[in-house]
């Protein structure tokens, strides 16, 4: 568990592993040990990643395993920000990858992430 009360809340894990594929969640910018959230979509961005990255480092993973992603967005506008992050962290990596524009559950929600790995052998 990441420390998030969402998922208590909720009823779901942040990452599961499923043999040799590790999926995570939707993963948000908050910080889960106070349980805040920056108002810029860039810092959400760079603090969803660091969640992603704990939930793959539980699962013997990194971001090198990473095959797919998959972004949500309620703003359209608010991806180019985030492309920095992204790239310091996938630049190498090159996971398929999409951006979806959709509602969040909280507004003040600017960015989610999902991510599939594959875990080494």
């Amino acid at each position: 568990m990441s420390g998030s009360t969402f998922e208590e809340e909720i009823g779901y894990a942040r990452a599961v592993i499923d043999g040799d594929r590790v999926h995570v969640s939707g993963t948000t910018g908050f910080d889960y040990t106070t349980m805040t959230i920056s108002g810029d979509v860039a810092e959400q961005a760079e603090q969803a990643l660091r969640n992603v990255e704990a939930a793959l480092a539980e699962a013997g993973c990194s971001f090198a395993d990473v095959v797919r992603v998959r972004y949500l967005l309620p703003e359209r506008e608010d991806f180019p920000p985030c492309w920095p992050a992204l790239r310091r962290r996938f630049g190498d990596v090159r996971p398929a990858a999409t951006m979806l524009v959709c509602g969040l559950s909280d507004p003040r929600m600017k960015f989610e992430i999902e991510v599939d790995a594959r875990r080494p052998a």
